[in-house]
């Protein structure tokens, strides 16, 4: 009887979520019914095209956290995420940890350590997809407890198609919404700026080589997987690495880290 119960809930809720295309109740309703599928800690709809900064189509996070979350996220660590990374490469629709679409050194590199480690999350995965006309909407899952196991993996995996199709349907004029927001006076000057961000980084001081690998290195590749990226040995990567250091007057990957995002606040 209580499958029975389990099931005619997760109905109701599907039949919510259909209401509540094209209206405001839409993304509570698809939190309501991931939630009872697999229950985590917060939802944030993010919608990405090409290097514009991401858009917040919605998010449930209480205003101390949406500080970390959304505000500071969009006012430049968004270009060291993995998510945005993948979104904009761009990766196939699908369902993924977080961890499978991280660089090898990612957890070990500045943005973690200095910002992703705010969050205090344990976990994110994230459904990603892709809307015509270049868009992609990225709807996260967080959880500051424990990880999403495999059977709840599958278990979000049998409703994907649905996720999908809702996502497409709600959200299909995702790629005219960027496009009126650039129309700001400030927007494209901005987007710009953005965009350059990683190749004027250093600029009269970093050869262009040094500014791909500050790049790779933020980003959170090892020395190894820089080297394989740019055709270089990992022995040369260190070496750049040092002289970085050294023409930046910094001692670290913090520092460097900070010296990126002290640049991005004065675009």
């Amino acid at each position: 009887m209580a499958h029975v119960m389990e099931g005619s809930s997760l109905w109701a809720k599907t039949g919510s979520l259909i209401a509540g295309l094209g209206r405001d109740g839409f993304a509570p309703a698809l939190t309501r019914l991931l939630q009872a599928i697999a229950p985590y800690t917060y939802t944030v709809i993010f919608g990405f095209r090409g290097s514009a900064r991401p858009m917040d189509l919605y998010d449930d996070f209480p205003a101390f956290r949406r500080q970390v979350f959304v505000t500071d996220y969009q006012e430049g660590p968004y270009l060291l995420d993995p998510f945005y990374l993948a979104a904009t490469r761009p990766v196939e629709a699908g369902l993924y940890r977080m961890r499978d679409l991280a660089p090898d050194r990612f957890y070990q590199g500045e943005y973690f350590r200095n910002y992703y480690i705010q969050t205090g999350l344990t976990e994110e995965i994230g459904f990603f997809v892709d809307i015509p006309e270049g868009a992609m909407v990225v709807l996260s899952l967080m959880r500051d407890e424990r990880s999403f196991s495999s059977r709840e993996m599958r278990a979000l995996e049998e409703v994907r198609p649905v996720v999908e199709s809702a996502i497409r349907h709600h959200w299909a004029d995702l790629p005219s919404r960027f496009d009126h927001s650039a129309q700001d006076s400030q927007a494209p000057a901005l987007e710009t700026a953005i965009e350059r961000s990683f190749h004027s980084f250093g600029d009269g001081i970093l050869t262009a080589r040094e500014r791909e690998i500050v790049e790779h290195t933020l980003k959170g590749h090892s020395a190894d997987a820089v080297g394989r990226i740019l055709g270089i040995s990992p022995g040369t990567v260190r070496i750049h690495r040092r002289n970085i250091y050294a023409k930046l007057r910094i001692s670290s990957q913090g520092e460097l880290f900070s010296r990126f995002i002290q640049t991005l606040a004065r675009l």
